[in-house]
């Protein structure tokens, strides 16, 4: 039986091949007009794709035997394999990438929250964007068929910005908290010897005689001299004189080798001997720091205020006490956004309080006794109180503005500045368009001006006003980090990082257009004797009573709410 079923499986096999042979013979068949055509050469016909894919049965037999081969599945199932785990390997990388940009992200989150200046709509667009980029990078990596190589590309450039962006927010952070909250002034009390004098260094002066006064300073000048000692191991010989005068003029009369004073009052020297610094020489240093007697965390920023803006005489720290060149009251009411500028020359004869004992005597001098002491001295003349103050020096001026990307000032004048401003500058009537450098030497110049120290406080105010305007847009508060960064050695206040914090995020909720007012407190000149100059006589400026007694009430409006007519707008 199995014999005969061999044969006619032979017998089937055998038919087929000679069918499909047949009907190959008859495809190819043609038929020939005569012999001749018969017996030539027929062209090779080209195969085409249709015909590669047409294949026989033996030839699908043939492949099913070698796909049904042990050793050819073995090969397919290790490259399946292979590339299984190599997905794998990639999908995993891809999910690392998108923990880390989530940590990031998280960081930039709380980095933003700690340093609270955006308002909750602005943090919850920046939250709605972190989420909107992270889903991005996980869907790329877990829906990518691929390796997903252009979705860790965009996921580690975002982790890149993150990064940096978390980095730059706390460093400015850093710079934030401290420019505000500060509570100190520093005394820096030096020793000086002529310029020509072979000591270089304190122990080379240890058996000089040193010359010191304690009408002024007292305190200070007792602390330096027993600092002195204490570096030296011995006592030194001390010369008493009654005033800072006296005693630069026993320096150079030879009466004595060397003096300790406090270096704030190197300008108040110099008013008597131009050429004091030149002809001396700082050969010890020593800095004495005392806080200023002011809690002001408790002060609210949502009513009126007044803030006491100083500029000071001095290209060194910040908290060094001396002179302030620049007086000028803001008083701010947040609820009218009015703000009133008040501008008071520095040489404006007063008291100052609990320093001259009732003697009159510069305002600028004020501030070699600490920014605490020409606070008071302005809130006794202008009968109000002033809670905060910002004090700035020359050297921050220019970092301001330029942070601010440059100021248009209006001047009501056309003058060039001297050597002695700064810098040397054309000023046009109008407006004119200043650098941090130009817009320094525009409020130092005097000299040029028919007002003289007047009119280089209505020039003060003009740039005041200019940075104000500018730190109002939208635009600018949301710069504000980087303003904050690049002025935080030459800018500080004592108001605290939350006080500040509330009013930056006020301002940008509600966009507020704010009205200036700026006025200057007028006075006739002459000369006088000053508390803090001894018996020579100095430039001073009599305060005129009437304009006093106008800014007083132009305060008084202001806190009651009042629009001050001809207002300068924000807009």
């Amino acid at each position: 039986m199995r014999s005969i079923n061999n044969s006619r499986e032979v017998s089937r096999r055998a038919k087929g091949k000679n069918r499909y042979a047949y009907e190959e013979d008859r495809r190819s068949a043609r038929y020939y007009d005569d012999e001749e055509d018969y017996y030539r050469e027929r062209p090779k016909k080209k195969s085409s794709l249709n015909d590669k894919k047409k294949r026989r049965p033996e030839e699908d037999y043939q492949n099913i035997r070698k796909m049904s081969d042990p050793e050819n599945n073995k090969n397919r199932k290790n490259k399946r394999r292979r590339g299984r785990k190599k997905n794998r390997v990639s999908r995993t990388i891809g999910i690392i990438l998108v923990i880390i940009q989530f940590i990031l992200s998280v960081v930039l989150a709380v980095n933003v929250m700690l340093f609270n200046v955006l308002t909750s709509t602005y943090f919850l667009v920046l939250i709605g964007v972190l989420l909107i980029l992270l889903g991005i990078t996980l869907l790329t990596q877990i829906a990518a068929k691929g390796k997903g190589i252009g979705g860790k590309i965009f996921c580690i450039l975002i982790c890149i910005i993150l990064g940096v962006g978390s980095f730059y927010i706390g460093k400015v952070n850093n710079a934030f908290q401290k420019i505000t909250g500060s509570n100190k002034k520093t005394s820096s009390m030096v020793v000086a010897v002529k310029a020509d004098d072979n000591a270089d260094t304190l122990s080379a002066a240890a058996e000089y005689t040193f010359g010191v006064q304690y009408a002024t300073g007292g305190d200070q000048t007792k602390s330096a001299v027993k600092q002195i000692e204490k570096e030296l191991g011995q006592n030194i010989t001390l010369q008493e004189y009654s005033n800072l005068g006296e005693e630069a003029q026993a320096l150079y009369d030879g009466e004595v080798d060397a003096i300790i004073y406090n270096s704030a009052y190197s300008n108040i020297i110099k008013e008597q001997y131009s050429t004091f610094t030149k002809d001396t020489k700082v050969i010890y240093k020593h800095n004495i720091v005392v806080e200023i007697e002011s809690d002001t965390s408790d002060e609210s920023v949502t009513k009126p205020f007044a803030v006491y803006l100083s500029g000071i005489d001095t290209n060194g720290d910040i908290t060094e006490q001396g002179r302030s060149d620049v007086n000028i009251v803001a008083v701010v009411n947040p609820t009218s956004h009015q703000v009133l500028l008040i501008t008071t020359p520095r040489d404006y004869y007063v008291p100052i309080p609990g320093v001259s004992g009732g003697q009159d005597d510069k305002l600028t001098h004020a501030g070699i006794y600490g920014v605490d002491v020409s606070m008071q001295t302005l809130e006794e003349l202008y009968d109000t109180d002033i809670e905060f103050f910002g004090r700035v020096n020359f050297t921050s001026m220019t970092s301001v503005v330029d942070a601010l990307g440059g100021l248009d000032v209006e001047s009501d004048l056309e003058f060039d500045t001297g050597g002695e401003s700064g810098a040397e500058i054309h000023v046009n009537e109008g407006m004119n368009h200043f650098d941090g450098i130009s817009a320094l030497a525009f409020c130092r110049e005097r000299q040029a001006l028919p007002d003289g120290d007047n009119g280089r406080g209505v020039h003060q105010q003009a740039v005041i006003t200019a940075i104000i305007k500018k730190m109002m847009s939208p635009a600018m508060l949301r710069g504000a980090s980087d303003i904050i960064e690049s002025v935080s050695d030459g800018v500080d206040t004592n108001f605290t990082s939350s006080q500040i914090q509330s009013l930056i995020k006020t301002q940008l909720r509600t966009n507020a257009k704010w009205n200036i007012y700026s006025v200057a407190a007028d006075g006739t000149g002459g000369t006088d004797i000053c508390y803090s100059s001894g018996d020579e006589e100095l430039y001073v400026t009599y305060p005129d009573e009437n304009s006093v007694a106008e800014i007083i009430g132009l305060i008084k409006k202001v806190k009651d709410g009042e629009i001050i007519e001809g207002s300068v707008s924000t807009e």
